[in-house]
């Protein structure tokens, strides 16, 4: 069948390598090329084990008082705040322990094999280079602040999460990178990093086309609708047709999405990193620094410090206090590294105020299909989602519970 993908991150590049394995005629289309957006830019991290979303009880009242500690790993532009209200009103409802559960159920069961779905997705590629196996560690200041983050470890450890909790001294032999900054730090087991996650996601995108895909740069402007279904694209280069049409656009997929009656509340969570080139040290793996909620991941050449939520949807420029807090962070746990430069980023994640992805078929025809809104865990849940929209096309049954994930559950008409 001829398949149209609209997106080239990493969701939409598993999707059409995974489609292309299967027989099909694929072509991505995208913006501005692969890997352009948060695919580029995010902390790198195979993350099977974050099945707790942001939204957990206790974040309405906890909310107020981050927005105003500047040293606090959640931003807002306040001129967006109108705009943000309806979103924030839905998102703040699901933080609720049922609701965690519900969550970490179904995250568990997209990511718990992460490393082995990125493994096999790259297998006979260059990119395979890319991808590590590695614990995914997380360092507290003090033992209080681990203590107070019991409720997420008892969450991931039902969710079949394994985990060791050391103390900072004996983490330190394993890796002094971070000398006596932590008093207790988590080593999560079988997770994984992308050392390179924009030049993984290109070689992959370059393998698909030296295997007969084709890429094209457009920008996908509007879409045809019968009916309730779509029936094609309009694009800067033109219409475009399909037998089936995946949206994999991440924080752009919202209008859409919309248009298509899925009326899931939507927002862009802006995320921010910092890359400092050839550093004098360089950590042995992924450092999630709970203070600031942002990891410092060991890349090629460079160490990335990326994380931070602000809401400020998709069109404002970047904002100088997520910047400065990353700076101010990253020197008091790394106080003697010197760099050549630091780089700064500022990208977008796709957010559902439910938080959890849209995975399936959006109409009864399954003439297109959703495979975005993974927020924090794009890279992690990629390649499966890939597998799991190419199996839905070609008319296999994923073994897996899509119930979650369902985009018809959020149609209105």
């Amino acid at each position: 069948m001829r398949v149209i993908v609209v997106g080239a991150g990493i969701v939409g590049v598993s999707c059409a390598m995974w489609l292309q394995r299967g027989g099909h005629d694929v072509t991505i289309v995208d913006r501005a090329g692969p890997a352009s957006g948060t695919s580029h830019g995010n902390a790198g991290v195979l993350a099977a084990g974050a099945v707790v979303p942001v939204t957990v009880p206790g974040l309405l009242s906890k909310a107020p008082k981050m927005l105003l500690d500047l040293d606090a790993p959640l931003f807002l532009r306040w001129s967006y705040l109108p705009k943000l209200l309806p979103f924030l009103a839905k998102y703040l409802s699901h933080a609720t322990d049922k609701h965690v559960d519900v969550y970490g159920a179904a995250m568990a069961s997209l990511m718990h094999d992460t490393l082995d779905q990125h493994r096999q997705l790259a297998a006979g590629t260059p990119a395979a280079r890319f991808i590590h196996p590695d614990d995914y560690c997380f360092g507290y200041a003090t033992r209080a602040a681990f203590d107070a983050d019991a409720y997420g470890w008892e969450k991931r450890h039902a969710a079949g999460c394994e985990f060791e909790v050391l103390s900072g001294a004996d983490y330190a032999t394993r890796d002094p990178t971070f000398g006596a900054s932590f008093d207790t730090v988590v080593a999560c087991k079988n997770h994984g990093r992308i050392s390179d996650p924009g030049e993984y996601v290109k070689a992959l995108a370059d393998h698909f086309v030296d295997e007969g895909g084709t890429l094209q740069i457009s920008l996908v402007r509007d879409v045809d609708v019968e009916a309730g279904v779509i029936t094609g694209l309009q694009t800067s280069d033109g219409p475009m047709t399909a037998d089936h049409i995946v949206f994999a656009m991440g924080p752009w997929s919202k209008e859409i999405a919309h248009k298509l009656g899925v009326k899931v509340p939507f927002e862009s969570e802006r995320g921010y990193h910092l890359e400092f080139i050839n550093p004098s040290v360089m950590p042995k793996a992924p450092m999630m620094v709970a203070s600031g909620k942002f990891v410092l991941t060991p890349m090629e050449g460079r160490l990335r410090a990326a994380g931070v939520i602000e809401f400020g949807g998709l069109n404002a420029k970047a904002s100088g206090a997520p910047f400065d807090m990353l700076h101010r962070q990253v020197a008091a746990i790394l106080p003697d590294m010197t760099y050549d430069r630091v780089v700064e980023w500022m990208g977008h994640r796709p957010a559902p105020a439910d938080s959890l992805p849209l995975i399936g078929a959006n109409d009864a025809q399954g003439k297109s299909y959703s495979a975005f809104g993974h927020q924090h865990v794009g890279l992690t849940g990629g390649p499966k989602t890939g597998r799991i929209i190419a199996d839905l096309i070609g008319g296999k049954k994923p073994n897996i519970d899509l119930g979650a994930f369902d985009p018809m559950k959020h149609v209105t008409h």
